[in-house]
């Protein structure tokens, strides 16, 4: 495995307490980094604190993302524990099921948009003028393959996703001149807990527009955020970082 330098970065990870989130606070801590995890699910989140806190220094708060004050909350403490956040994960995210877009009801599409793209916005607004001050970021974006084509069955998912890529592509444009980097990555799915949220059909339809035919790693994710939130990126902002097995290369 080839070596990321974070030594001495703080990186926040939302959605950290299991799946992606989870894999890249592991690279991280294993790169030099201090993490600072934030989730929904408090009990899994001290959970993975204990387990994570073998590898380094990590804090954890529990944060409603969709929620102003919860995560000028969860800054307050991250900066507390650790004294900056270098690095900004938007990992968090939900499917909300599957269903055609008229069979879908109104609060369960609003809320899958409030998560996916309402929360990464919060996060970046709230954390982007700490990072201006210290004059470096670097912020990585968790779309989706869905983001780009639009899965049937998805519309609620595929269009956060969408709206994702265009908050990453509109604020690196914003922070070009300010050392602070915004890309995003497109996944194909990968096997994690949030195939329990969906149909076996849909699980099997994904599957088969992978041209590798199999489902994305944790880890292999993590290898790829990762350098997008060290110094090595340094000429690429706004852009998407495809992780799709060839489904999507464009």
């Amino acid at each position: 495995m080839n070596q990321i330098d974070l030594e001495g970065r703080v990186v926040v990870i939302t959605g950290g307490a299991r799946g992606i989130g989870y894999a890249v606070a592991q690279r991280a801590l294993r790169s030099g980094a201090q993490v600072a995890l934030w989730d929904i699910d408090a009990e899994r989140l001290e959970r993975s604190r204990k387990e994570l806190g073998e590898l380094g220094t990590v804090s954890a708060s529990t944060v409603e993302l969709t929620d102003e004050a919860s995560i000028d909350k969860a800054v307050a403490a991250a900066v507390a524990a650790h004294g900056a956040i270098h690095v900004l994960i938007n990992c968090a995210g939900i499917t909300g099921g599957n269903g055609t877009t008229w069979e879908l009801a109104p609060d369960v599409w609003r809320r899958v948009i409030d998560v996916n793209l309402i929360g990464p916005y919060l996060t970046c607004r709230a954390i982007v003028p700490l990072m201006i001050k210290q004059n470096y970021g670097r912020i990585v974006n968790i779309a989706s393959v869905a983001g780009k084509e639009g899965n049937p069955n998805a519309s609620h998912y595929s269009a956060s996703k969408a709206g994702l890529i265009g908050l990453t592509k509109s604020l690196g444009k914003e922070l070009a001149t300010k050392n602070i980097l915004v890309n995003a990555v497109t996944p194909a799915a990968a096997k994690t807990e949030i195939f329990d949220s969906m149909k076996q059909e849909h699980i099997d339809y994904m599957l088969s527009k992978i041209p590798m035919n199999r489902f994305l790693l944790p880890e292999e994710a993590a290898s790829m955020i990762l350098w997008l939130s060290s110094e090595d990126c340094a000429f690429s902002t706004g852009a998407v970082f495809d992780l799709s097995g060839g489904r999507a290369t464009y």
